[in-house]
């Protein structure tokens, strides 16, 4: 699989990641074909990309850890144009370490529907986990339609709670996940502070996309993003 490789970076990185987190063969090809490398670059440079699977650098920021879109084709949801949230969620609860290793480097499981009390309301939070390269809560709410600026608040009010709660001192700022059907790049951007870089929403995609769809979309995003630079 490796020598198929024609791009020698690209290689590389596969050959340092499948090292670094003793991947199976199978586990290796998963994530060859989910475009794990091209997806990466989607949010940073190649040579950040490459310095941290050679252990020279520890990632910083959200972006360098946390993929857009995720692939969660492990799940083996059939194909229905609607799905409740509960049942999402139950399914990556049934499959977390594949989860765990799509999200990326250095995640482990805190608690699923964790309650908290804000005076008389109680709220639960779909996923929190942590993550041990950024130091710091990382919370996942789940939503199997197209995001709302509401959506957004009710994220940035659980991560102002682990901010102001739960985290120690000496951590780093709480992670919100949105993890999402679809979303709307402009809203999302509208919605959240200009200095916000610790919300972030990610689309989730149920089935594993042929690689001509990826990089598609991945070509898409990088116009999209020379557009608004």
């Amino acid at each position: 699989m490796l020598i198929q490789i024609s791009d020698p970076d690209k290689r590389e990185y596969y050959e340092l990641e499948a090292a670094n987190n003793a991947w199976t063969g199978r586990e290796l090809e998963r994530q060859i074909n989910s475009q794990l490398y091209e997806r990466l670059l989607l949010s940073n440079d190649k040579e950040s990309v490459l310095a941290v699977a050679r252990k020279e650098r520890i990632p910083k920021t959200p972006q360098e850890v946390i993929k857009d879109p995720m692939v969660l084709e492990f799940l083996g949801l059939e194909r229905k144009p609607v799905y409740y949230e509960s049942d999402l969620e139950s399914e990556i609860l049934s499959h977390i370490t594949e989860f765990l290793l799509e999200l990326g480097k250095g995640f482990s499981f805190v608690a699923r529907q964790k309650r908290i009390m804000l005076e008389d309301d109680e709220f639960f939070i779909d996923l929190v986990l942590y993550n041990r390269m950024l130091r710091c809560f990382v919370i996942i709410e789940i939503k199997t339609g197209k995001i709302t600026h509401q959506d957004l608040g009710q994220l940035q009010m659980y991560v102002n709670y682990h901010d102001r709660i739960e985290k120690l001192p000496d951590e780093n700022p709480t992670i919100g996940i949105l993890l999402c059907a679809g979303k709307n790049d402009a809203a999302v951007k509208m919605t959240l502070p200009e200095n916000n870089k610790t919300i972030l929403a990610s689309e989730y995609k149920l089935y594993l996309p042929t690689t001509e769809q990826f990089v598609n979309e991945i070509n898409e995003a990088k116009e999209l993003a020379k557009r608004k630079n």
